[in-house]
């Protein structure tokens, strides 16, 4: 495909599946128009609905000792919603936290000075590192872009057991519409498609999986949602949310610092935006949440495209950890190299629920249309 990049954000032909109408603006703006914008409520009707939300999770709490559980894992989004929940919400939260074995030093002390300032008790799994690293080195000799993928399923499937260990309905979530509402499929697949996991786990793994959290397709989207009725609430589309507002209030009121990109609270996730991905599949991770910041009025083309070139302190840093991340992963500078000269894979090239999640997406969006979904953003 010949070189293009949109009118409008920054998102190009690094993409496989972008497209780009007479006008040069590119698919994931038209989306963003005619569907996502349609869940965002940065308004006064916004903060209505969630007030109404937050009156329904605190009746489902009565008797309990949490009214819901939070993610947290250090980064701005989650760390802002945990403020936002415990100091404006009154909400009296469970936090859970996953160490899969890569959190920053400068992490951790977010997350401990999140904890204490607000007064919220934290659980924290940590997975086993044998299981983790078998299954992150499984990935990476499936040659996949999504490295992500083994940290995130345990974070999820981790955070739904000890919200249900505790008998909450109701989860929190710092996933929002302001910056992230642009990721290609490609790019990022889904991690939680239990298959896709163990398929590729089969296939490149030399350990048994004994105690990693893990959650099925049924389970997550159809058992927990239906059966036990739970509800994952995204409170950031419900009100006006500037990052830059955001971290500058994380850092007076619970001395936060921030980490330079977003997920770089994560080594490993820093390693593999900054350094695997561009250099084995040619994409820059960072031009869909700049662009989704454009989308959402929080910063002009031209800048982003400047904060792109100008960010060559993270990219030096990540070139840097890579003697670090193999290392540790147990993999020699041999191998990773055949890894980063093999051709490039997409999840397609293994065993997945793809098709399921298609059929799920179609099912919901039927039902919304019916009325039946209460929260679109849930």
């Amino acid at each position: 495909m010949q070189y293009q990049i949109c009118t409008r954000c920054i998102m190009d032909t690094s993409d496989p599946d972008i497209s780009f109408d007479a006008e040069g603006v590119c698919n994931h703006c038209r989306g963003f128009d005619n569907n996502i914008r349609l869940n965002w409520h940065p308004d006064v009707n916004g903060r209505q609905k969630l007030d109404e939300i937050v009156a329904t999770i605190k009746r489902q709490g009565e008797g309990k000792a949490y009214d819901c559980a939070i993610g947290l894992s250090g980064g701005v989004d989650s760390s802002y919603l945990a403020y936002v929940a415990r100091k404006e919400l009154g909400l009296r939260l469970l936090a859970v936290h996953v160490d899969g074995g890569w959190n920053s030093e400068l992490a951790t002390k977010n997350i401990e000075n999140i904890v204490r300032k607000l007064d919220i008790d934290l659980h924290t799994y940590v997975v086993d590192w044998e299981e983790m690293r078998d299954l992150q080195r499984s990935f990476l000799r499936a040659g996949l872009a999504n490295q992500d993928v083994p940290q995130d399923h345990a974070f999820f499937a981790s955070l739904y057991s000890n919200a249900q260990a505790y008998g909450l309905r109701y989860v929190l979530s710092g996933g929002n519409i302001a910056t992230e509402s642009i990721m290609p499929e490609e790019w990022a697949y889904n991690a939680m498609d239990l298959r896709h996991l163990e398929a590729v786990h089969r296939r490149f793994g030399s350990i048994k999986l004994s105690t990693f959290p893990r959650v099925s397709f049924l389970r997550y989207y159809f058992w927990n949602r239906y059966v036990k009725r739970m509800r994952v609430i995204r409170p950031l589309n419900y009100m006006p949310y500037v990052k830059n507002d955001a971290i500058t209030l994380l850092e007076r009121e619970l001395g936060f610092r921030y980490y330079g990109g977003k997920h770089f609270e994560s080594r490993f996730t820093k390693w593999q935006q900054l350094y695997y991905r561009p250099r084995k599949f040619g994409y820059d991770e960072r031009r869909s949440y700049l662009s989704s910041m454009i989308l959402s009025g929080q910063m002009q083309r031209d800048e982003a495209k400047q904060a792109l070139a100008d960010d060559v302190e993270n990219e030096r840093q990540a070139e840097e950890e890579t003697d670090f991340i193999l290392k540790k992963l147990s993999i020699s500078k041999e191998e990773f190299k055949q890894i980063m000269d093999s051709p490039p894979r997409t999840f397609r090239d293994y065993p997945s629920n793809y098709m399921l999640f298609n059929f799920k997406t179609a099912l919901r969006e039927w039902l919304r249309s019916k009325g039946m979904i209460v929260h679109p953003n849930s």
